[in-house]
């Protein structure tokens, strides 16, 4: 059986600047999982959508990350709405985090990054209101906290990318990912295995 094929744009068909700063919602990791749980008592179990965004540098494969502060690294996205639909609130959460806030992104389309969402390549379960999550759902937890799905997700052939100033948007190494999880975690790590059956296809 042939390997998917996926097609890789050069990094240097983007464009990277700044937007105004987005004010972290929680001061604190541990106030960040009290809001989980205020909200899963209003809404039951949050559901959180995020991309795999790829760009090829030198002929290999890098994904686009956000880092946070100096440490902390995750992928674009976030969690979606009560009801709403999974394809339609990743992309509506890249336009919110990724694109300038005229709406101008270097498309023919004014306001829409032209994101092209394919395959949800892992799920991870978050069991408790604690840091940890999980690929499966551990056999004595009925009651999941949070629901995440990653997404490859193909960015346009060309555009302008913004981040909040208090943010940076890196395309990082899928062997530096491999090779890294005291540095990126284990979801960030595991990204090469999973995009192991596909196959690259680099544009110039």
């Amino acid at each position: 059986m042939a390997s998917p094929i996926i097609t890789l744009q050069p990094l240097s068909a983007y464009t990277f600047t700044t937007k105004a700063p987005q004010p972290e919602e929680d001061p604190s990791v541990s106030a960040r999982l009290q809001r989980l749980q205020n909200n899963y008592e209003d809404f039951g179990m949050r559901r959180s959508t995020e991309a795999v965004l790829l760009v090829h540098e030198h002929g290999h494969p890098h994904v686009l990350l956000i880092q946070v502060a100096s440490s902390f690294w995750k992928l674009p996205g976030d969690y979606l709405r009560p009801g709403e639909d999974e394809i339609q609130g990743l992309s509506d959460r890249l336009d919110e985090r990724l694109m300038p806030d005229d709406g101008m992104d270097g498309g023919e389309e004014s306001g829409r990054g032209g994101w092209d969402i394919s395959d949800c390549i892992a799920t991870w379960w978050r069991p408790s209101f604690e840091t940890f999550m999980y690929p499966y759902i551990p056999p004595h937890i009925t009651k999941p906290k949070e629901c995440k799905k990653l997404y490859l997700v193909q960015p346009p052939p060309k555009a302008t990318f913004a981040v909040p100033s208090n943010l940076k948007l890196l395309a990082i190494p899928l062997c530096d990912l491999y090779d890294g999880s005291n540095r990126f975690g284990a979801q960030l790590a595991a990204i090469p295995h999973l995009l192991s059956r596909y196959q690259f296809v680099c544009q110039d």
